[in-house]
């Protein structure tokens, strides 16, 4: 039984298998021609190049740029190192998407950055994305938290280590939803760094760690009705983030999302995790009738009050 492929092999003719053989041959050429010669002919050299998704000042620059790279592929060899090289000169573009269109076209779709922060800097403001990325001429149309620096801080294209770094990446790491509503960003002593909301609480942050996990910790505190009105949110433990300043009360910290925990939450002067006593347990007494002192048992039907302090009838003081 073991020796039967290799009968059936040998009973496979040899024209047949020299036959098979060359077409083997055959198709490794011309698989090498193609690799070698054939993608990177004339006739589908790409020579109609759709640029689409740059905005800014330097959109004109960028647009060029990349059509140059592109007319060095074909459709068959897109050469998307050298495309990429091109859009990385450019701070404001995040990605570009290649799509060839055979058998000369060839279609380039940009994703810009979005800007997280607006620094300031007197009189100038501009922005920057999450990662530093400095967007210098890309349009703003929606409001984006200050950061102010210092003149002489801002580089051409990216920010350096440091200081103004962390700040962006707290506010590039807020959902898209909240950015609008973020005023600055600063660094305020023990607090660390620190986000204000337009018309809402101050989140503290603490170190620029942990930020998106800080972030959906506010999230969910911002989205709890118990928190409306607070004027500070704690993030420093993203874990337990907690609201204070209420009008009534510090909330208690706010559970993880998909937290277990289902212990009620303290009332105010109510030690947390205790329940809530009942009318006649609090204080560990029995509330005392009219006219009755504290702690004492009130008299049974037909039994008149016993208190010590007055003498029974009859009786010599």
């Amino acid at each position: 039984a073991l020796a039967m492929p290799g009968r059936a092999v040998l009973a496979v003719p040899a024209r047949l298998r020299r036959r098979l053989l060359a077409l083997a041959v055959m198709a490794g050429l011309l698989f090498a021609l193609y690799m070698l010669v054939l993608r990177d002919v004339g006739l589908v050299a790409v020579d109609k190049v759709a640029v689409s998704g740059l905005t800014g000042k330097d959109a004109g620059r960028a647009a060029t740029a990349l059509e140059g790279a592109a007319r060095e592929s074909t459709t068959l060899h897109v050469d998307h190192a050298a495309i990429d090289d091109v859009a990385a000169r450019f701070p404001t573009i995040e990605s570009v998407e290649v799509e060839a269109r055979f058998p000369k076209g060839m279609r380039l779709t940009v994703t810009e950055q979005r800007p997280a922060a607006m620094l300031v800097v007197g009189a100038r403001r501009i922005p920057v994305a999450g990662d530093g990325s400095v967007l210098t001429g890309l349009p703003v149309k929606a409001s984006l938290p200050e950061v102010k620096i210092k003149a002489g801080e801002v580089p051409s294209k990216q920010l350096t280590p440091g200081g103004t770094l962390e700040a962006v990446r707290v506010a590039g790491g807020a959902p898209a939803a909240l950015t609008p509503t973020l005023q600055d960003v600063a660094r305020r002593g023990a607090k660390g760094w620190v986000v204000q909301i337009e018309d809402g609480p101050l989140l503290i942050f603490g170190p620029a760690a942990e930020v998106a996990e800080k972030w959906a910790a506010a999230t969910r505190v911002l989205a709890d009705r118990d928190a409306a009105g607070a004027d500070y949110i704690d993030l420093r433990i993203p874990g337990r983030p907690a609201a204070g300043g209420l009008g009534v009360q510090t909330m208690e910290p706010v559970a993880p999302a998909g937290s277990e925990d289902g212990a009620t939450p303290a009332l105010p002067g109510q030690n947390a995790g205790a329940r809530p006593a009942l009318p006649s347990q609090r204080g560990g007494a029995t509330p005392p009738l009219p006219g009755q002192g504290a702690g004492a048992t009130p008299p049974l039907p037909g039994q008149g009050s016993t208190s010590p302090s007055a003498p029974a009838e009859g009786q010599q003081p």
